[in-house]
């Protein structure tokens, strides 16, 4: 009867542990907090904690893979169950043991009590059998719906499914309380010893026999020792959602920016942010359920926060068209939507500053965390002629065409004049790379546009065309700063243990 146990035990105690970790990586003000603890002490550490989703993941996948173990070795548990109470042969010790507990059904082993069932019925009239289907088909739904390709296309399918972790949770803590997984008790052991009295059970119990007969006892249900702890965590972590979500927001200005990017400029009262940081915004008119993640656009300098939003799908589409988007005239400001706002939430370019050499790299929209830093560094260096750590920036952007130059290229003009009346050229080095058009395609276009300014960004660093060679950008990189380096590697600035401190490289995309 106990050849699949262990292969259904195993995978239960692994589950136990992964469902410990799976709600950690999503209790966003819980990484907030221990990036802030950690930074003091490790910036890698700290940095790691940016990884969460992929961590997610992962325990996702262990999750999936010990349920299917799970599942099939109990699968072979049923047929030896229901094949012990079919073959009532009084020789065989596993029919004896299945007729233990017949009388007061206190102390049976076979959790399977008649030859006149099957493990179906069983399955769906026990609460281990309801809650392993329901548990099975939540996994499912969950895992399928969270496909790259569905999270994509159809985001709403993969918010509402994810939060079947509800019920897979609630089946989880109540998996284990009918206790069918069953063994024998102590005080059972001192009266029928297994490796004395398993060949001589056909006279257990009886006169003269030093083998009574045996008793069994359900394990008490475990798993909710594992999971209450992320659990009550997790409902913290709504709770504090749920009472910033009530917080008062107002969008004091719309820009509707070329190739459909949405600009909100925004005001909470006691909101406060770092360069690089991202916010949850939710539009109770477009849904009251749906939460999206958005990068803040603004410098922790100024005055309100801003987000960047694209216009790529039905929810994103409906806030478009709820801020006036689709008309022609300005939207009176009594008639934008309500949003509400949770966060903000630290990323790794919170960093950026404490880094004398700086390496940004932004694809498509995912550039936006770069317009926040690049304000800050105007602010600070510009605006207030403060001195900052970070010496020299190098800004990579990548997209495929020049409409997604248009709303971050007067950003970047107005850093240029401004570097240039303070002389501070060298502080910025930035490179703008067209991907989907080749060199040979982009001659013409130059010929009959050979101003000093670029033609499609208006600066006077010339986009380039196609996709740039990393070893030669690297290496001009390492070329640039190799003085410095020699420095900190002979000790002249303080030792090899600054060169941490030296460059930093942060890649953001699509």
């Amino acid at each position: 009867m106990h050849q699949a146990l262990p292969w259904a035990r195993a995978p239960a105690a692994c589950l136990n542990f992964n469902c410990m970790l799976i709600l950690l990586p999503v209790c966003r003000n819980l990484l907030s907090f221990l990036r802030g603890t950690i930074q003091c002490c490790s910036r890698t550490a700290a940095r790691q904690l940016d990884r969460n989703l992929t961590f997610h993941k992962l325990v996702a996948y262990m999750i999936a893979f010990h349920t299917a173990v799970h599942i099939i070795a109990h699968l072979f548990n049923f047929e030896f169950f229901m094949d012990a109470q079919l073959n009532r042969n009084t020789s065989l010790l596993t029919f004896v043991l299945s007729e233990i507990g017949n009388g007061d059904n206190a102390s049976f082993l076979n959790p399977i009590r008649t030859n006149e069932t099957n493990p179906t019925i069983v399955m769906f009239t026990t609460v281990a059998g309801l809650t392993g289907v329901a548990i099975t088909l939540a996994l499912i739904l969950i895992i399928t719906s969270s496909m790259e390709v569905i999270r994509r296309s159809y985001f709403e399918v993969f918010w509402y499914t994810h939060h079947l972790f509800v019920i897979f949770f609630i089946g989880l803590v109540f998996h284990g309380y009918a206790r069918i997984v069953r063994g024998q008790t102590v005080a059972s052991l001192d009266t029928n010893k297994p490796q004395n009295c398993s060949d001589k059970f056909e006279d257990w119990g009886k006169n003269g026999s030093d083998c009574a007969v045996p008793e069994f006892a359900g394990n008490p249900p475990g798993t909710w020792k594992w999971v209450l702890g992320p659990m009550i965590l997790y409902v913290c972590e709504r709770i504090v959602r749920i009472y910033r979500s009530h917080q008062k927001v107002v969008i004091t200005k719309v820009v509707m920016h070329p190739s459909k990017t949405l600009e909100l400029q925004m005001k909470r009262k006691g909101f406060s942010m770092e360069v690089g940081q991202y916010v949850f915004i939710q539009c109770p008119s477009v849904s009251r359920l749906e939460w999206h993640p958005f990068t803040l656009t603004s410098a922790p300098e100024e005055d309100y926060f801003s987000a960047h939003i694209r216009i790529v799908g039905d929810w994103t589409q409906a806030l478009y068209e709820a801020c006036g988007g689709d008309k022609n005239e300005p939207q009176e400001a009594w008639k934008l939507p309500k949003v509400a706002i949770d966060g903000p939430f630290g990323t790794a370019s919170e960093d950026v500053f404490r880094y004398e050499v700086v390496m940004l790299v932004g694809a498509g929209i995912g550039v936006t965390p770069f317009a926040s830093i690049l304000k800050s560094v105007w602010y600070k260096r510009i605006q207030n002629n403060q001195d900052v750590f970070t010496k020299k920036i190098y800004f990579y952007w990548l997209c495929p065409e020049t409409q997604a130059f248009e709303w971050f290229a007067d950003l970047l003009q107005s850093l240029e004049g401004q570097m240039t009346e303070k002389d501070m050229v060298d502080f910025l080095s930035y490179n703008i790379y067209l991907t989907r058009w080749k060199e040979h395609e982009a001659a013409h276009f130059r010929v009959h546009h050979e101003a000093e300014n670029d033609p499609i960004t208006g600066l006077k660093q010339k986009t380039f065309y196609g996709k740039p060679n990393w070893d030669n950008e690297f290496t001009n990189i390492l070329l640039q700063n190799l003085s410095h380096l020699i420095k900190l590697i002979s000790g002249k600035l303080g030792g090899v243990n600054e060169m941490g401190q030296h460059i930093f490289f942060h890649f953001a995309e699509v």
